[in-house]
């Protein structure tokens, strides 16, 4: 036989090895909700909020009750996330405005978990809010791995659920809302807005671009980063609407609530209605059975006097705060026939654990260092490797910086004015709601676990604490 038709066979023989392997391999769908707290769902303790979809997602799952976000804010959050790295090490460490817009974007040559999916033979989208580098940055997700982005570049623009435009690869294109903007004065510089008048919510366009999106790959494996906005409020819109960017206030209309109340529990019902299209969807396509759905938070809740303050419940504090509030967050795996149905996990793990699980699933190598330890193991129910320990910084209100340590936890506050600087420590085995600050009787504790701290970041010109300016 001819030599160049026996390289001509091999190559299509391995090109069609390569395309059945790829078949095989499990799409991985990451639902991100945007400040919803610990206790924001059903299957979590929630005694007013119905998520009957999620609820049945943690039912056929695995629910766990010890995972962290990256930090107790978006960006520095979702940068964790999509990096493998603490906010010690990761790039983007706070809420930072740049120029022209947006936050901070990732730098060229960035190795995002969506990278490396890629490289493995994944089609992948992001889909909602991003918050990492506005169109034409280095940031920008298409940039970052991603095949197709659709919806918030920069999180200011994000607090409107009901926005003049959206942008999907680079090109805006517009809703039909009708929008105020904040003028310059305001803190966010113009970009700020609230609908006055409502025609289309960017939650139905997710969901529509989503549903798009898993019916035109459903015959190679796909990376779906779907990034919602439900359930941050709109600080810009008028007083008493903050939290009403919905559709309509069904089934909460007839409660004795405030219109806040009423408003942020039918947006969260609302989202469990679109991710019950997401999973019809999947089902239509014979897709459900070989994808894994994963559900979390970027941060606590910050739904202030709601429902008796149950949104972070059974802890103390929110988003902002480095106490369990801020940063212990719901996480939901859901994967027919690999999880075990109805297990509850209580596994240490964070956002930075993602990018090697996906490696694992993806069966592919990390290349870049990583503070993460894949979760697959206890998601399949066997022996699972631990965190030695968990590391968190935040760069507002003075600066603040966390540590956990098998049941020990040291926080530092007001970071950057040494004067001002203050150390707590709690067992959050016998105090997870951080009442008993134990630092006095244990200086040697909190030495070690300080020590531990300093060796868990590296210095960021751009987010620098005060001790290092």
């Amino acid at each position: 036989m001819n030599l160049k038709k026996n390289i001509s066979i091999a190559i299509c023989l391995a090109g069609l090895s390569n395309t059945l392997q790829s078949q095989h391999k499990p799409n991985i769908i990451y639902i991100l909700a945007d400040d919803m707290g610990y206790a924001d769902l059903g299957c979590y303790g929630s005694k007013h909020i119905k998520t009957p979809n999620i609820d049945q997602l943690a039912s056929e799952g695995i629910r766990f009750t010890n995972h962290y976000a990256g930090t107790s804010v978006s960006a520095p959050s979702r940068c964790s996330l999509m990096t493998g790295l603490n906010t010690g090490h990761c790039q983007i460490r706070g809420n930072l405005q740049a120029k022209p817009y947006g936050q901070i974007q990732l730098q060229e040559n960035t190795q995002t978990i969506a990278g490396y999916l890629k490289k493995a033979g994944y089609t992948t989208a992001m889909i909602g809010k991003w918050g990492m580098g506005v169109e034409g940055t280095t940031g920008e997700p298409t940039k970052q791995g991603f095949d197709y982005y659709c919806g918030y570049l920069c999180q200011v623009l994000a607090h409107n659920h009901y926005p003049e435009y959206l942008i999907e690869n680079g090109i805006k294109f517009y809703l039909g809302n009708k929008v105020q903007y904040c003028d310059s004065s305001h803190w966010t510089k113009g970009l700020g807005s609230y609908a006055t008048e409502k025609v289309k919510s960017s939650q139905e366009v997710f969901t529509e671009k989503a549903v798009s999106f898993i019916n035109s790959n459903k015959s190679n494996p796909f990376f779906l980063y779907y990034s919602v906005i439900i359930p941050h409020d709109n600080s810009e819109a008028p007083e008493g609407k903050q939290f009403s960017s919905t559709p309509a206030l069904s089934p909460y209309e007839k409660e004795n609530w405030t219109d806040n109340e009423k408003g942020y529990a039918a947006m969260i019902t609302f989202l469990d209605a679109e991710i019950g299209k997401l999973i019809k969807t999947l089902k239509n396509n014979g897709l459900y059975k070989n994808t894994l759905i994963i559900f979390t938070s970027d941060n606590g809740g910050n739904s202030p006097g709601f429902f008796e303050h149950e949104s972070n419940f059974p802890f103390s504090g929110g988003k902002r705060d480095l106490y369990e509030g801020g940063i212990r967050i719901p996480f939901i795996a859901h994967w027919p026939e690999k999880i075990i149905p109805g297990r509850v996990s209580s596994h240490q793990s964070a956002f930075w654990d993602f990018m090697p699980t996906a490696c694992e699933i993806a069966g592919i190598k990390l290349t870049e260092p990583t503070d993460g330890i894949s979760y697959l193991p206890e998601l399949l129910n066997k022996k699972q490797i631990k965190h030695e320990s968990l590391y968190f910084e935040f760069h507002e209100l003075g600066g603040k910086q966390a540590l956990i340590k098998d049941n020990w936890k040291c926080i530092r506050l007001n970071v950057d004015n040494a004067n001002k600087t203050s150390v707590e420590l709690y067992n959050l085995k016998t105090d997870s709601l951080e009442l008993h600050n134990l630092a006095t009787q244990n200086p040697e504790k909190v030495k070690e676990l300080m020590e531990s701290m300093n060796n868990n970041r590296t210095r960021n010109e751009n987010f620098l604490f005060g001790f290092e300016k």
